[in-house]
């Protein structure tokens, strides 16, 4: 996430992990993460299987144009908690009635590079029929759902090493396509996606997730993690 996307409080980014086993810088002065939260609004399909809703962002937004994100942004003050912050994030961006979902729980935060404290809220979207999404043009382009198992599979997916404060980890691309339309979902959203889907499926990931060589939860082996 960029600075200046950070300042109108939408949730995009190359860079997150768990809190966890996130990286500190050593400036305790920069530690001062900001509160944001992304709604994971899940739904059956016609064939029985969950899926999770997602947008992708407005091509005439000057940063992280056309890229895929969950709906969600920060905080603000009349917000009385992070299910708050997410369905009414959901209901700017594309129009979903936070009467429509049902906030089941939320995710372990996560930390965006520029120190964004990111909190993934799960949602089940009661009545699809009744959602008809309506983007905000300002900010999204369109708005589609994936299978959210697809998160687990190692299939459409590839991934790269790279390096956040000294140390390496692991970044996940997910190549989709519905209809006409291809999407990549990556970053922070598939990190997000990666550990929602893991959660609620109940197993981990076909493949090693991020797995940075920072601070390792104790229960390190259930995320699928090799030292």
């Amino acid at each position: 996430m960029q600075a200046d996307q950070e300042s109108v409080g939408k949730v995009v980014s190359q860079v997150g992990f768990q809190e966890s086993i996130a990286p500190v810088p050593k400036d305790p002065e920069r530690f001062r993460p900001k509160r944001a939260a992304v709604l994971i609004c899940i739904f059956e399909g016609d064939d029985g299987e969950l899926r999770v809703i997602l947008t992708k962002r407005s091509s005439r937004l000057s940063t992280h144009s056309g890229e895929v994100s969950l709906p969600g942004g920060k905080a603000e003050e009349d917000d009385k908690d992070d299910g708050m912050t997410a369905t009414r994030e959901a209901e700017e961006e594309i129009g979903l009635d936070p009467s429509l979902v049902d906030v089941v729980t939320s995710l372990e935060p996560f930390l965006s590079k520029h120190l964004l404290r990111v909190i993934p809220v799960i949602g089940i979207l009661k009545d699809r029929k009744a959602f008809n999404p309506t983007p905000n043009p300002a900010e999204v382009e369109a708005v589609f759902d994936a299978p959210l198992e697809m998160f687990l599979k190692d299939e459409n997916r590839r991934s790269e090493e790279r390096e956040w404060l000294g140390e390496k980890y692991l970044i996940h691309y997910f190549d989709y396509r519905t209809g006409d339309k291809d999407y990549m979902i990556w970053g922070l959203t598939a990190g997000i996606l990666i550990r929602a889907a893991s959660v609620t499926y109940e197993r981990p990931a076909a493949f090693i997730e991020q797995c940075p060589k920072f601070k390792y939860p104790k229960m390190v082996e259930k995320h699928n993690c090799m030292p």
